[in-house]
């Protein structure tokens, strides 16, 4: 199993933002926590079983969170009856989107539903004791899920008050974490396992760790046996688990997130592959070059607004001009640049197949052929989903990059 939750990774507890509220006649403060970093609420009222979902969604909408004091599971019903709520299209809103407009604005419209859906549901707030545990009835031990995200407790820092919806979420990531997911290019089960933590994207989307299970290898330098590889922005450390696998010699894998980086090594180290890949704190490449240099990207060009979210957004497309930019300084003669991509952003009119390949033009790079592989994932056949006809479309890719000089 991972090993135990790195306390070094979340942020000084003595540095969080307080948030206060009053309580049988008493001012009440505690920490605030918040993994999107929102301001701690300022309007604060207590609320408990006999609050209605109707009355609740009324206190949210016009900026009031909510500190639950009732039983936990009647807590839950409430956050799932205020998501149906907001969830409602209103008439006039359901005329205006039969109405085409461009993919673009689609998308804009969808990401700024889901932020004013998380906003709204962000509301209804969990008091915790300095030890993460819970005084309502029926809640939870929620400590380790607790743990794994915000550090170890200190006991000295007082109670601390976070969003029900958020706990929700790491309830969930430390299920992901206990579990694994398997991945059968890892080999035969049981030791084919990831563990994902917290905040770190999970490997759910087989179709790219597919394409770099089964494309060809670039062959070894000469008077060499094996390759080198490096596996830039690694997150859980599945595709240099892969690489590994596959028999190249030796893997570097980097990632700039230190979460991230916590996971990798736990997910290498129990794959027993830590005499095979080495995982590096750095921002792209490490120092060196290697016969073989693997990234997958976030695949939308936009500003995510939350640490899981700068696994799919990549704003201005920072890391992948970054990667195209530094890739001939890092491969070796005759070596390879996998760059493992969707299309989806071209669907959704955020960067066009031009675009793309004029990036490759001006960094010096050729490509020597492309796979593809459909998605296979709900999303891409919900066809209630605000993004349905673009994801319908998609298709990700294996670029398979070369210096342009070398043909």
């Amino acid at each position: 199993m991972p090993s135990s939750p790195n306390s070094a990774l979340p942020a000084n507890p003595t540095a969080l933002p307080e948030i206060h509220w009053v309580e049988a006649d008493q001012p009440r403060s505690a920490r605030w926590r918040s993994e999107r970093g929102l301001p701690a609420p300022t309007k604060v009222v207590l609320a408990d079983d006999t609050l209605s979902a109707d009355s609740a969604y009324r206190l949210v909408c016009a900026g009031t969170s909510l500190l639950w004091r009732g039983d936990f599971h009647n807590a839950r019903q409430l956050l799932q009856a205020l998501g149906r709520r907001v969830d409602q299209v209103p008439k006039r809103k359901r005329k205006q989107a039969a109405t085409p407009i461009p993919l673009a604005e689609v998308f804009n419209q969808y990401r700024l539903a889901q932020a004013q859906r998380a906003r709204l549901l962000g509301q209804l707030l969990i008091e915790f004791n300095p030890d993460y545990s819970v005084l309502l009835r029926r809640a939870p031990d929620v400590k380790v899920a607790c743990s794994e995200a915000w550090g170890e407790p200190d006991l000295q820092t007082g109670n601390s008050v976070a969003s029900l919806r958020e706990l929700l979420g790491m309830t969930s990531a430390h299920e992901w974490r206990r579990v694994g997911i398997e991945i059968p290019a890892l080999g035969e089960a049981p030791h084919n396992r990831i563990h994902p933590h917290y905040s770190v994207f999970s490997p759910v989307r087989g179709e790219y760790i597919q394409l770099v299970a089964t494309a060809h290898l670039p062959k070894p330098p000469k008077g060499q046996d094996q390759i080198t590889a490096f596996d830039i922005g690694t997150g859980t450390g599945v595709l240099a688990g892969v690489l590994a696998q596959r028999g190249v010699g030796h893997v570097v894998a980097t990632e700039l997130d230190a979460r991230a980086l916590a996971c990798a090594n736990d997910n290498i180290a129990q794959l027993g592959l830590k005499q095979r890949v080495e995982v590096l704190q750095a921002d792209l490449f490490p120092p060196g070059r290697a016969s073989l240099i693997v990234c997958n990207p976030p695949w939308l060009p936009a500003r995510p607004t939350s640490p899981i979210e700068h696994a799919v957004y990549d704003e201005g497309s920072r890391m992948l001009k970054g990667f195209l930019a530094g890739l001939l300084a890092h491969l070796e003669p005759k070596g390879e640049g996998w760059l493992i991509l969707s299309n989806l952003a071209e669907h959704l009119g955020l960067r066009s197949r031009d675009e793309l390949l004029a990036l490759f033009e001006a960094n010096g790079l050729r490509v020597i052929s492309r796979v593809d592989a459909k998605p296979v994932h709900p999303k891409a056949s919900d066809t209630t989903d605000a993004l349905h006809h673009a994801r319908s479309q998609e298709v990700t890719s294996l670029w398979r990059l070369a210096d342009n000089a070398s043909k």
